[in-house]
Order: C-alpha cells, then sequence, then structure tokens
C-alpha cells in the first residue's frame, strides 16, 4: 500500500497533481482543499496518499494529512452511494472540520450542497459517518506533528460561523479561512482568521 508520496511537483490543477520521484510522474487526483495548499511547481511536496485499485485502473489520491485521507477513506468505505470522485467532490467544496461539524450537527442542508450530493446523500453521510467522526474532535488518526489539532479545527469552526452570521454561505466563507490560514499560519487566532477573511 502506497501511504505517502514525497517528490517534485511539475504541475497542479485544483483536482490533479503530478509529483516526480525517481524519474518516475505519478498523477495524483487531490481534492481543492489539498491544491490551495500545493507549493509552486519545482518545489518538494508530500501528499498523504490512498490508492484504490479497480478491475480496469489503479488511481491515486493525495491529501494534505493523513486526517484528510482517512476522511477520505472513511466517506468511501461507510457511505453507500459515495465513491472516490464523488469524495473527492464533497473535499473539495468543504475543509474536513466544517464536514465533521456538519456531520456530527446533522446539518443535511450545508452537505447537500456538494457537487453531486442530493439530500438523499447528505442524510446517508449524517446517518453513516455520525458516531464515526467522534463527538467533541476529529475520531481520526493524526500522526505525530501534523497540524490538525482540535483547538486549530476549533478556531477554523469558530471564524467560519461568524463568517456565515455575517451573511456568507458556509462554502465561501469556509474557503475564505482556509485562505486566512494558509496566510497566516496555523497558530492564528479567530479573530485575526475573520479580518483576514474580511479584508
Amino acid at each position: 500500500m502506497i501511504t505517502s508520496i514525497q517528490g517534485t511537483l511539475t504541475s497542479a490543477t485544483p483536482l490533479q497533481a503530478v509529483i516526480e520521484l525517481n524519474g518516475f510522474g505519478y498523477e495524483v487526483n487531490i481534492p481543492v482543499t489539498t491544491a490551495e495548499k500545493l507549493p509552486l511547481p519545482g518545489a518538494t511536496v508530500k501528499l498523504h496518499t490512498l490508492v484504490i485499485y479497480r478491475e480496469d485502473a489503479q488511481t491515486l489520491y493525495g491529501f494534505a494529512t493523513p486526517a484528510d485521507r482517512d476522511f477520505f477513506r472513511l466517506m468511501i468505505d461507510h457511505v453507500t452511494g459515495v465513491g472516490p470522485k464523488g469524495a473527492i467532490g464533497i473535499m473539495s467544496r468543504l475543509s474536513v472540520p466544517l464536514l465533521e461539524s456538519a456531520i456530527r450537527s446533522g446539518d443535511i442542508a450545508m452537505l447537500a450542497k456538494c457537487p453531486g450530493i442530493g439530500k438523499k446523500t447528505a442524510e446517508r453521510l449524517v446517518v453513516e459517518l455520525k458516531s464515526k467522526v467522534g463527538a467533541g474532535s476529529s475520531g481520526l488518526a493524526v500522526s505525530p506533528g501534523e497540524t490538525t489539532a482540535p483547538q486549530a479545527e476549533n478556531t477554523h469552526r469558530d471564524a467560519v460561523a461568524a463568517l456565515v452570521a455575517l451573511g456568507y454561505k458556509a462554502a465561501d466563507a469556509d474557503q475564505a479561512v482556509r485562505r486566512g490560514a494558509l496566510a497566516l499560519g496555523p497558530k492564528a487566532t479567530t479573530e485575526a482568521l475573520i479580518k483576514k477573511a474580511l479584508g
């Protein structure tokens, strides 16, 4: 099993990256939330991966953190009707902290706005994953040194909630907060994220 890949990023689009390693170019399917965190082509990059084997294809999926990869695996393994393409679409629209929050709170309307996800699939996401995402913080394993601490997730969720209260759509607020977090770093406060998103 290939659990990660590290090499030179040769090209990237919002849904795909090509990483060169030992003379081979690996095509890796990624969500937009991972593409936002990629360096410029030519830089070294590491993605946490999952390979899906089918009769007619072997497809490599990559994510910025092990927690993102594990959430992707959770969706395709446990939610009826959600395959890799649908899971990538969901994770491209909303970040994992916001997805987990929506699942825990049963926010079917927010989940149903993801591309290719109707009300029935959104309901299945809630029913089939609610007990698996934990009660207070992510129930997913995170490797040491990764920046998906519960505090960072809470800061992200609080900033998104504040922007939604100001009239932003949830997906737009989530995207603005992700951009702010990339610019300010992992220790940014909720207030700093909100100011960056509004500025």
